[in-house]
């Protein structure tokens, strides 16, 4: 199985200047249920807005660069490679990579943040009439988590 996890606002913003552009802890604790001992695959830009690989999960970057050899993380350069691994993969960004997973995802878990932002990344526009929903919950607002969001489950119509 290959799953998206990705967070974005209502005009699909994912990112700005490298970073989330929202604070919403909710989220992080949904994005960690979902993939704490599975394996996680970004983009290299992905990683380095981390800045580490993350705890508790198998790190695969994929990226074009040759040079580029983190510790803690195993690098691919191709989506064949990707696609070679046993295991349920869990994509977590950046736009390009999952641009080029959208035709092959079974499964989606999207965070939607009820709000417009301006931002540079952007999750890439899909076709709903190829998924169906699985699981809707609205986020609780809190001191913490004052935007309005929603997460959705949604499964690839066979």
């Amino acid at each position: 199985m290959i799953a998206f996890v990705v967070a974005y606002s209502l005009n699909r913003v994912i990112g700005k200047n490298g970073k989330l552009p929202w604070h919403l802890p909710n989220d992080i604790q949904h994005f960690k249920r979902i993939t704490e001992g599975k394996t996680v695959v970004m983009g290299r830009q992905t990683y380095l807005s981390i800045g580490k690989p993350l705890p508790n999960r198998r790190n695969v970057v994929l990226t074009r660069s040759k040079d580029f050899r983190p510790a803690g993380v195993e690098i691919v350069h191709r989506k064949e490679e990707v696609l070679a691994y046993p295991e349920d993969l869990y994509i977590i960004g950046g736009a390009q990579i999952y641009s080029l997973f959208l035709d092959v995802v079974d499964r989606m878990y999207i965070t939607e943040i009820d709000i417009v932002v301006d931002g540079d990344t952007f999750f890439p526009d899909w076709d709903r009439s190829q998924f169906r929903l699985i699981d809707k919950k609205e986020g609780v607002l809190d001191d913490q988590n004052t935007l309005p969001h929603t997460f959705y489950t949604y499964e690839r119509i066979s």
